[in-house]
């Protein structure tokens, strides 16, 4: 793979991710609610689900899950209920002097780590999306692992990059309020989280 079609596909990508999507709003949510630091489990759990999708792809799976359409629709809404309830629990437990949410710093990692994964995987076309992307920059010259590496580093890299950015932007709006101020940051979250639900189930109604 030359420099070229790399930085091409950097480009491509770029604009791809250009437009926020369900993984950054939740990312914005668990950071505005959990600290930054905390909320990189779920960056972590997105970017696992992500790589597990990219590997899927390139072993051929893509045509099994895309021709399973059953599989693919309970995939996802059962992803989208899933956020809903999460965005509404947090909803609802936004109150002043509430002691759960004093409690909510310290969700378990392995919780929040969960969440980005299957916020990611909800997703399952995300597989069809790799297989029909990657062909377009790899050389049928060139060993197809070596350059399918490169060519899945980068993403992660990149998606990496973009949930940081949107979770320290959270996580700093998030620490200049306190008291009531905080309770509605709390209910942003929860809103954001299901307005990420809101979006999956809008990419379910697009793709059939």
């Amino acid at each position: 793979m030359s420099f070229e079609i790399w930085t091409v596909y950097v480009v491509t990508v770029l604009a791809l991710m250009s437009t926020p999507g369900p993984s950054q709003l939740l990312m914005l949510s668990n950071s505005g609610a959990h600290g930054f630091s905390r909320a990189l489990s779920t960056a972590a759990g997105d970017l696992s689900a992500n790589a597990l999708q990219m590997l899927a792809a390139g072993l051929g799976l893509a045509a099994i899950i895309a021709a399973s359409a059953t599989a693919l629709t309970v995939i996802k809404w059962a992803g989208v209920a899933y956020l809903i309830w999460l965005g509404l629990r947090m909803i609802r437990r936004a109150k002043p002097d509430d002691p759960d949410l004093a409690q909510t710093s310290r969700a378990s990692l392995g919780s929040l780590w969960m969440q980005g994964f299957i916020t990611s995987a909800a997703n399952p076309k995300a597989v069809v999306f790799f297989a029909a992307l990657f062909p377009q920059f790899l050389s049928p010259d060139s060993a197809f692992w070596p350059q399918f590496l490169v060519l899945s580093v980068t993403y992660i890299v990149m998606d990496g990059l973009f949930l940081s950015t949107y979770g320290l932007s959270a996580s700093w709006i998030a620490k200049r309020f306190k008291g009531t101020a905080r309770v509605w940051i709390e209910r942003i979250g929860g809103s954001f989280m299901i307005g990420a639900a809101l979006l999956l189930g809008a990419k379910s109604i697009g793709d059939r």
